[in-house]
């Protein structure tokens, strides 16, 4: 498939989930309002999103109360589980659900968090090279082949997963650093494009990692690594309501510390502001831009974004 003709969809992050009731009326109401997928964060420590359930014991539950509603990781930290361990969870997962289970999966980033955990935070280098590893034996073990693999951190002698998927489940992978994003344009099904991780163990805030340039040159780096792959774009987003879409976009620039620049934000791919008719329209151009179709946003904005989901979802570009 062109990128440029995928249909919109879209997903909820579940950042604010703190119960299994809570979990199940979230799960519920995302697939009620047109919602594709339900993802779920990998932390440990309450910053910065607050106290998380365990994502794959927590979608597990989610799929027992849902039929359509596709669940995902957005994204879990490598370093956190083995490979193998890994393929048997997201096996049974995806067994469960009837295989509407999307695996996301990075380096992992939070140096705060490995430290309260006692896991050492590698150099980001060796991380993303554990990573690519990783990657190989996910791919190998989900597509239902017998694995052997030898490498600088993994060896695997000759095993299979059980449940053997239908068919492998996609992989998620967010990147924003040049080397994340080629591994990513190799590997994933889906690209989450982010800002890039900083050594310090931190995500850049800075505004270059937000301006059109940097995303297309991003974008760009995706496309030529993935070569004849099709692979889908994805981006998590915080969209900001209001009638006047400069209004809004001017508190978001105020609010973000970038002065009063109205016409920065409403050029910004990773910024949707104004009406529901306008922030779909910013995403129709933006797909035809730079390829973008699968938007995530929290759960806090779920029913507020509903409107542009109902607008859009499902829809392929025109000819």
């Amino acid at each position: 498939m062109d990128e440029q003709a995928r249909a919109f969809r879209f997903g909820v992050v579940g950042e604010s989930i703190r119960s299994g009731a809570e979990l199940a009326a979230t799960a519920r109401r995302a697939e009620e309002l047109g919602y594709a997928t339900l993802t779920l964060r990998d932390h440990f420590v309450t910053e910065p999103f607050g106290d998380q359930l365990a994502p794959m014991v927590a979608l597990a539950s989610a799929a027992a109360v849902t039929g359509t509603l596709r669940l995902g990781t957005m994204v879990l930290a490598n370093d956190y589980r083995h490979p193998v361990l890994l393929a048997k969870e997201a096996a049974t997962l995806d067994h469960l659900s009837d295989g509407r289970f999307e695996l996301g999966i990075g380096a992992g980033w939070l140096r705060a968090e490995y430290a309260a955990a006692g896991i050492p935070f590698d150099a980001a280098g060796t991380r993303v090279g554990r990573l690519e590893e990783s990657l190989l034996i996910l791919r190998s073990l989900l597509a239902g082949e017998k694995t052997v693999f030898a490498g600088e951190h993994y060896r695997i002698d000759g095993l299979t997963v059980f449940p053997r998927p239908a068919r492998r489940p996609p992989l998620v992978i967010g990147a924003g650093s040049p080397r994340m994003l080629g591994i990513a344009g190799r590997h994933a099904d889906t690209v989450g494009i982010l800002p890039r991780a900083l050594p310090e163990g931190a995500i850049s805030d800075a505004i270059t990692e937000r301006l059109p340039d940097t995303i297309a040159r991003k974008v760009d780096r995706v496309r030529e690594a993935a070569g004849d792959r099709d692979v889908e774009l994805s981006m998590m987003v915080t969209p900001r309501f209001g009638a006047d879409p400069r209004a809004a976009a001017a508190r978001v620039a105020a609010a973000r510390g970038w002065g009063a620049d109205a016409d920065l934000v409403l050029g910004m791919p990773t910024q949707f502001v104004g009406p529901p008719e306008h922030i779909a329209a910013q995403m129709t151009e933006r797909r035809e831009r730079y390829g973008f179709t699968y938007y995530q946003v929290p759960d806090s904005a779920m029913e507020e974004f509903a409107p542009v989901v109902a607008l859009l979802a499902g829809r392929p570009r025109q000819a």
